[in-house]
């Protein structure tokens, strides 16, 4: 695919950059920001830049990879939708309920494939604990616990603008968090409510001087289901050497994830706990787009999902 780089804002562009280059071409990019732009440019000289999004969605690009600040996603995502470009974005789709309604109206108008880059429902560890957890093994589920966590506060790599609360319109939580987000969406839905505990944490001069807004950069989240299931999700900025742990529990046992070790406790086990065979992880969402090959998980309903969740946590 013909794509073009809709916003550079986004620590993750260049990896995208780089895919997009392996398995087909990159027109062009385009970023509000000054300097962001020239750091971009540097790094690939060999991509043009459009001076404006008009240029950018005029070119022949046939979508776009959407990496621009999350408060302009909703604007970038209905100009691509409406100029007929396929659109890929980084999450979250939008900051608010109202402007996913508007991107899912001018993507079914415009009639363009959509995907967002939910990537760790594709990774063979986490769906190794989803397979389990749908198959009923567990008996009903009544506890869901997902920790992600890295350490870009404290060790200073995060860039200036993950700072930066109406760009971001939040921190750990938002960005980070959002994988715990939509892993729990798909076990157990959407949540009749949720309630928060945000700190600031790190002491690193640096990255405190940056945090200006006082975005948090330690985070959890404990969500509440109409099946009486309850799930928690834990993020931040604040730690080094910390696995990712994925944990499903239901009256009939358990599987949990931590790093890409799987184990469960069943009835089926005998109440020994076991290994899981982890499968093969799927193509990412990124190459699903560049590729046109979608699989299910990463649509608009999902993303609208995402933002949703992001709502009841910072309510």
């Amino acid at each position: 695919m013909r794509v073009a780089v809709l916003g550079v804002w986004h620590v993750h562009a260049p990896a995208y950059t780089t895919r997009a280059l392996e398995l087909g071409e990159v027109v062009g990019f385009y970023e509000r920001n000054a300097a962001l732009a020239e750091a971009y440019a540097a790094r690939f000289p060999g991509i043009p830049r459009f001076e404006s999004l008009d240029a950018l969605l005029a070119s022949d690009a046939e979508g776009v990879i959407v990496c621009s600040a999350s408060c302009d996603h909703a604007e970038d995502i209905v100009r691509a939708a409406r100029a007929g470009k396929q659109i890929f974005t980084e999450k979250v789709l939008a900051l608010t309920s109202a402007e996913c309604d508007a991107c899912a109206e001018a993507i079914a108008e415009g009639g363009v494939s959509f995907t967002i880059s939910l990537f760790q429902k594709y990774l063979g560890s986490r769906m190794a604990v989803m397979a389990i957890a749908k198959s009923g093994e567990l008996g009903k589920l009544n506890f869901v616990r997902f920790r992600n966590c890295h350490s870009g506060s404290i060790d200073n790599w995060l860039p200036p603008h993950f700072y930066d609360l109406r760009e971001c319109g939040g921190g750990a939580m938002i960005d980070l968090g959002a994988h715990g987000m939509y892993l729990i969406h798909e076990l157990l839905g959407l949540p009749e409510g949720a309630s928060s505990a945000f700190t600031r944490g790190c002491e690193n001069p640096e990255a405190v001087s940056r945090n200006r807004d006082g975005v948090e950069d330690n985070a959890v989240t404990v969500m509440r289901f109409r099946s009486g299931a309850i799930a928690v999700n834990e993020t931040g900025f604040l730690s080094r050497r910390d696995p990712v742990v994925l944990e499903v529990h239901g009256e009939d046992g358990y599987v949990r994830m931590e790093g890409e070790s799987v184990v469960k406790c069943t009835a089926a086990t005998g109440g020994r706990i076991l290994p899981v065979e982890i499968p093969a992880s799927l193509p990412s969402p990124l190459d699903q787009f560049l590729l046109g090959e979608h699989l299910p998980g990463c649509g608009i309903e999902e993303a609208r999902a995402l933002t949703r969740m992001m709502e009841l946590a910072y309510v």
